[in-house]
């Protein structure tokens, strides 16, 4: 390239960083059509139990007796849980009640490198949620040291507890609601149904890189 030719494509460069900005119009938000409670639980279900997700709708006075019905069903060995959590405080108060054919409770409450040997040994898991999105039929998890993700990842089963009164038409209600923009962690799952892969001829494939099955409670106040 001789002097002249860089000289002209450096004098074009220079023109076109000097043009004023082109106005753009602002974007007009997507219509969203808000859900009554009893509708975003209705919606919620139906996304996540097309997606192979077991969703039961229970008082939440009654939530235990349900959960221990769901795993004498599945005469299951082992439940972790995590200590020191409203639901992990609730599962213990169940079992100290009534422990007989009930699996063994395992908490959480070493670091993984000491646990992760019993871990992969687990029937099944229980933990809390924040939030469920309706529209796409999810649930929101906010994995921490009492609640890591392992816990809802690494066992075969996992049971996760949402408040009805949590359930959000969108993810952009529930971010908005909860104020994630003063607390956001590090890590946020959201959950739609059990793990499951596809081969290259479309045959899905369940627990390949998570739970098999994915159990959802939710919570309704009287």
């Amino acid at each position: 390239m001789n002097d002249a030719s860089r000289a002209q494509i450096l004098k074009r460069l220079h023109a076109a960083t000097q043009q004023q900005p082109v106005d753009t119009p602002e974007m007009a938000d997507l219509p969203v059509e808000l859900l009554t409670p009893p509708q975003k639980i209705e919606t919620l279900k139906a996304h996540m139990e097309a997606v192979r997700t077991e969703v039961h709708v229970v008082a939440a006075r009654d939530w235990t007796k349900l959960l221990k019905k769901i795993l004498k069903k599945r005469d299951l060995k082992t439940l972790l849980y995590a200590p020191g959590t409203p639901v992990g405080s609730e599962v213990q108060k169940a079992w100290a009640e009534e422990p007989e054919r009930l699996p063994e409770l395992v908490s959480y409450k070493d670091n993984i490198e000491n646990f992760k040997e019993q871990l992969f040994d687990i029937d099944a898991a229980v933990t809390s949620t924040v939030g469920g999105i309706a529209e796409t039929g999810a649930v929101i998890l906010w994995p921490d040291e009492k609640e890591p993700r392992l816990m809802s990842l690494v066992p075969p089963i996992h049971i996760a507890i949402l408040q009805a009164a949590k359930i959000y038409t969108t993810f952009s209600e529930a971010i908005q609601a909860e104020d994630w923009a003063q607390k956001m962690p590090t890590n946020v799952v959201l959950i739609s149904g059990p793990s499951k892969t596809a081969d290259i001829e479309l045959t899905l494939a369940f627990g390949v890189h998570g739970p098999k099955e994915l159990i959802v409670l939710i919570l309704k106040d009287e």
